[in-house]
Parts: structure tokens; C-alpha cells; sequence
């Protein structure tokens, strides 16, 4: 299940690639079988030896090129450990919203991505995720646990990007028919996979990934624009003068507040 559209990040064959927040790593297979060298990097050490694995074994079945590279790394998002300008795209799904220092981890993102590189990153959508913090606080609550911390709108997400020193794009959303699925478990229970109408509905969902048919995949596509379970926005790099990267990274504190406060108000 694909957030990216994989033609608006621009991927070319060769570009080195960043998942950041890879978890079960499947956008970074996905760059790995289109060709790209890919780094998958997790906060999670636990996540990342299956997704190394599944490297090894599409190289293996020749899904991938022998040498491709297709490496994981355990890291912290405000910590990168790569140098500047070092990545041509970068995907960042669904990961901001579970970071307090958003912004600190967006202008990590920034920092290693190559003048010209494109980031595509995933939040939750407004109202759909507003639906789920309503109905259930075991959603969003328990931080250690990996909750949510906070609901973007796309107008506060952009401004973040652009306050990170990031210009952003085009955007879209995505997985209209999984919002229902969240809002049901978020009903009954997040962590009860046994009650029966969530149990159909995964089925639902299951089989909507693996055969694709033309009626699920064209309802969700009309229903992407209200119901979109997540939100991607595209963003590039530009050149700068040496140096300048700093100084666009730390934008006022109080600037910063004063407008995600306007924005975070305004749904979209």
C-alpha cells in the first residue's frame, strides 16, 4: 500500500534515496525496485532486520540490481546521521504527526537533501484524524506508545515545510476507504482485531491491495479529496548561497507559534 506517487517525487533509476521512518519499509522496496539506491532508516532498531532481509531477497529474484544498495539504519529524525546535501528524494510517511519538534526533524530532512532533491512527506488528514481523536483518546493519547501528538491541516503542514527552509508543492490525499476502517476500530476498540465488522472490513481492505479492482479503486479516487486518510505534500530544495542554510532553518520562534496558531484553525 503505496502513499507516494512515485511520479510526483520524481524518482530516477540511481537516485540514493532516504525512508525516513521506514518502519516495514514499503516505499523504500518500491524505490528499491524502480531502480534506486535506498536507505531505510527507523527510530525502531526492531523494524529493521525484515526490511533488510526482503533487500537481500529481491536482489536474490533479481527484483533488484546485485550491487543495488538497500541499507538500514537505526537513527533519531533530529539526528540524522548523513551529511549535508547527501539524498536526491526523500520520503518521510506518516511520521511527523508522532515527533514533538516537528519542525527540528524537518529541517534534519532538509539539511540532507540535495539542492534541487524533492521530499515527499505523509501526515493524517484533518478530518478524518479529527474523527479518530473524537472517538477514541487510546488513538492519539499514550506518546510512549507512538500516539499522535498533534492534527495538521494542509495550510499549518505547509507552513512548517516552509518555515524548515523547504518550498512546497503539489499535494494530494490518499486511502480514502482505510478512514472508515480507523474510525470503526476507533469505535470498538484500537487494539481489538477480533470484533467482527473490523475483521471484514481488514478483509475489505486486503483484498482491495492484492486484486485492485477498477470499482474500489475508482470510488476511493472520488473519495480521496474529502475522506483521504492521509495527506502528502511534495517539496523541494532550492540552490542556495553557501552558508544561507542556517539562517532559513531557524526561523523565529515566535513568528513561528504566532502563525501555527492562525493556521492551526483553519481545516482544508
Amino acid at each position: 500500500m503505496l502513499t507516494v506517487d512515485y511520479d510526483l517525487l520524481g524518482l530516477s533509476k540511481g537516485d540514493l534515496v532516504l525512508d525516513m521512518g521506514a518502519g516495514a519499509g514499503r516505499h523504500s522496496f518500491e524505490c528499491f525496485r524502480r531502480g534506486a539506491q535506498v536507505v531505510a532508516l527507523d527510530y525502531d532498531a526492531s523494524e529493521l532486520p525484515p526490511v533488510q532481509a526482503l533487500f537481500w531477497a529481491m536482489r536474490e529474484e533479481g527484483e533488484a540490481a546485485p550491487d543495488a544498495l538497500g541499507a538500514c539504519v537505526n537513527g533519531d529524525a533530529l539526528r540524522l546521521p548523513f551529511p549535508d546535501n547527501t539524498f536526491d528524494r526523500i520520503i518521510c510517511s506518516e511520521v511527523f504527526e508522532h515527533i514533538p519538534d516537528d519542525q527540528g526533524a524537518m529541517a534534519e530532512l532538509r539539511r540532507v537533501l540535495k539542492p534541487g532533491g524533492v521530499l515527499a512527506a505523509t501526515v493524517p488528514s484533518w478530518m478524518p484524524e479529527k474523527v479518530c481523536w473524537a472517538l477514541s483518546a487510546e488513538y492519539h493519547a499514550p506518546l510512549a506508545a507512538g500516539g499522535h501528538v498533534r492534527i495538521y491541516t494542509e495550510p499549518l503542514f505547509r507552513h512548517r515545510l516552509t518555515e524548515a527552509g523547504l518550498k512546497p508543492t503539489e499535494s494530494h490525499r490518499a486511502h480514502a476507504l482505510h478512514s472508515p476502517y480507523w474510525w470503526l476500530k476507533c469505535l470498538v476498540g484500537v487494539d481489538n482485531d477480533v470484533n467482527p465488522l473490523v475483521k471484514a472490513y481488514h478483509r475489505l481492505l486486503v483484498w482491495d491491495i492484492a486484486k485492485a479492482p477498477a470499482l474500489t479503486r475508482n470510488t476511493e479516487r472520488l473519495l480521496n479529496r474529502v475522506l483521504g486518510k492521509s495527506l502528502v505534500v511534495y517539496s523541494y530544495k532550492e540552490d542556495e548561497p553557501a552558508g544561507d542554510g542556517a539562517a532559513k532553518a531557524s526561523a523565529t520562534k515566535s513568528s513561528s507559534a504566532k502563525s501555527d496558531k492562525q493556521l492551526a484553525g483553519t481545516g482544508r
